[in-house]
């Protein structure tokens, strides 16, 4: 099952990636909305991986967190898309960890 969860990880680093990376604020934009499109793909994925969890197991991964994180990062991309800004901005931190 760890395999399945490796676009989320490329999805992260690549938002790591440093502003200055992107030379044009229209392919930038572009290349948000491509990393929004991607992790609206994953939610079927993860839906049908929660579907098949073992409730019975001693520690469980919190699907919901991992939506509610993955919400805010679409979120906070769209949000810089519509209003671009030249003060950054202040984001509550993400879970990170899924098990319990």
């Amino acid at each position: 099952m760890k395999r399945q969860f490796w676009p989320l990880t490329f999805l992260i680093l690549a938002l790591s990636v440093a502003p200055a990376a992107f030379a044009d604020a229209d392919a930038e934009r572009e290349v948000l909305a491509k990393i929004i499109h991607e992790l609206n793909a994953l939610d079927p994925l993860i839906k049908r991986t929660e579907a098949n969890a073992d409730q019975d197991s001693h520690i469980r991964l919190r699907y919901d967190w991992l939506h509610q994180d993955l919400k805010q990062i679409r979120d906070g991309i769209q949000s810089h898309i519509n209003f671009p800004r030249a003060q950054p901005r202040s984001f509550l931190p993400l879970r990170g960890d899924y098990r319990r």
